[in-house]
């Protein structure tokens, strides 16, 4: 009997978690794939496919594995500023302080907790609510826990760090007010209804790791979810070349808005 080849590993791993393999750039994920096989002594796909169905520890191990976790608190802080300094004022200025905010693939909260305290600066911490989602639901424990390792806080200003982290030992708690102020939920970006009347949408450092078609059906989507007038922040790895096609308007490198 021939051994099961990756495509047919794909379509058994879409049947058993919804998640679609064949969107994700196929060399890099089989990479990965492969290591983690290695690593469980599997002989190959199928093997490894029983032992997904049979070990939930490993099933939960291999999802964690699939999502790429690379997170950092204000990353790109030039791009923060901007959105302190024109952003957030633009879109409360138009719409008030009740901003419908989602942070798209977040995963551990360094990016939903970044915007909380953005925002806290120009609106009442009581009034802000972040919609943060992530395919990964190890990575929504972990950012619930809200426990940092020292270099992710970084780039964060140091009122904001002063104001709402504690230090212990090495690492770094995030606050129950912040906390509080994010909702977590399981979101495939692939497959997921998304909200909708969104003022802004952060999604950065992530499409990378997706093939050109998922790209352009995440971005029309993205597109649709926001409000006229409503901004996408994408990170610094991305650019949306062909923009207008989507009917975006430019802003800056990695803000796009929809015009009104």
């Amino acid at each position: 009997m021939a051994a099961m080849d990756y495509e047919t590993f794909e379509a058994q791993v879409l049947k058993m978690t919804g998640i679609d393999l064949v969107a994700y750039k196929e060399k890099q994920m089989k990479r990965r794939i492969d290591t983690l096989i290695r690593k469980h002594n599997s002989t190959g796909y199928e093997d490894f496919l029983n032992k997904l169905k049979t070990d939930k520890s490993l099933f939960d191990e291999f999802i964690n594995y699939l999502t790429i976790n690379v997170s950092e608190f204000y990353r790109n802080p030039e791009q923060w500023a901007l959105m302190d300094k024109e952003f957030i004022p633009e879109l409360t200025a138009k719409y008030g302080k009740n901003l419908k905010v989602w942070s798209a693939a977040c995963s551990t909260g360094d990016e939903p907790y970044s915007l909380v305290m953005a925002l806290s600066r120009h609106i009442p911490i009581n009034q802000i609510r972040i919609n943060a989602t992530d395919l990964d639901k190890q990575v929504i424990a972990q950012a619930k826990v809200g426990l940092y390792a020292a270099k992710s806080v970084v780039s964060v200003p140091s009122d904001l760090k002063n104001k709402y982290f504690k230090q212990i030992g090495g690492s770094y708690q995030i606050s129950d007010e912040i906390k509080s102020r994010v909702d977590f939920k399981e979101h495939n970006l692939l497959k997921d209804k998304y909200p909708d009347r969104c003022h802004l949408i952060v999604c950065r450092n992530v499409l990378i790791y997706f093939t050109d078609e998922a790209k352009v059906e995440i971005y029309k989507k993205f597109y649709n979810s926001l409000v006229p007038g409503g901004v996408l922040f994408i990170g610094s790895t991305e650019q949306i070349v062909d923009h207008k096609s989507y009917g975006f308007v430019r802003r800056n490198s990695f803000y796009y808005q929809k015009p009104l």
